[in-house]
């Protein structure tokens, strides 16, 4: 069990979403960001299935075939689009199963975790296509809300073509203005 290194990974994948998120002005959402992180339920499997250039919870999955930490995790944190996912029964009763569609500021602070997680996980190789790239990749099989996914996408390429101080400054004069 890796407890001090998965301890070390937490701290400062919070500490980089805590900085991020002071610059888009969501104060709250970056002091209280992932604190069921340190939850027995979260911190042990995490110390358990560490390896350090991913989340322990893909290792967890795949030993166990579910991530209880996971489970845990998203059921607690609103900047993780699995929190909006539901259901419902059209008068037919057909069970529909979708994203929902998130607030802007959960959606930001999602921004905000994926770009500390790819520079925590990635290191030096990260650059600001990291966290576009990565989402590119999971696109097409999750279950978000189109216009979730449409926000985020657009959030992440600026990052992409236009740098962090640009992609922040956008991002944070659309949470400002509720007509953009």
């Amino acid at each position: 069990m890796q407890i001090r290194e998965h301890w070390n990974t937490v701290n400062r994948h919070r500490a980089l979403v805590r900085a991020y998120c002071l610059k888009l002005g969501l104060v709250w959402q970056g002091l209280t960001h992932d604190l069921s992180k340190y939850s027995p339920t979260e911190f042990w499997r995490g110390a358990k299935y560490y390896q350090g250039y991913r989340s322990p919870n893909d290792q967890e999955r795949m030993e166990t075939g579910v991530s209880l930490s996971w489970l845990h995790h998203k059921g607690r944190n609103r900047h993780h689009f699995e929190y909006w996912i539901d259901y419902r029964v059209g008068e037919d009763g057909q069970v529909f199963v979708g994203g929902c569609k998130m607030p802007k500021r959960y959606v930001a602070e999602m921004f905000c975790d994926r770009i500390a997680a790819c520079r925590i996980y990635q290191g030096e190789k990260y650059t600001d296509a990291s966290p576009y790239d990565y989402y590119q990749k999971s696109k097409g099989h999750i279950l978000i809300h189109p216009e979730t996914s449409d926000l985020l996408d657009r959030w992440l390429l600026l990052l992409k073509e236009h740098g962090e101080a640009i992609a922040f400054a956008h991002v944070r004069l659309e949470l400002r203005d509720p007509n953009y």
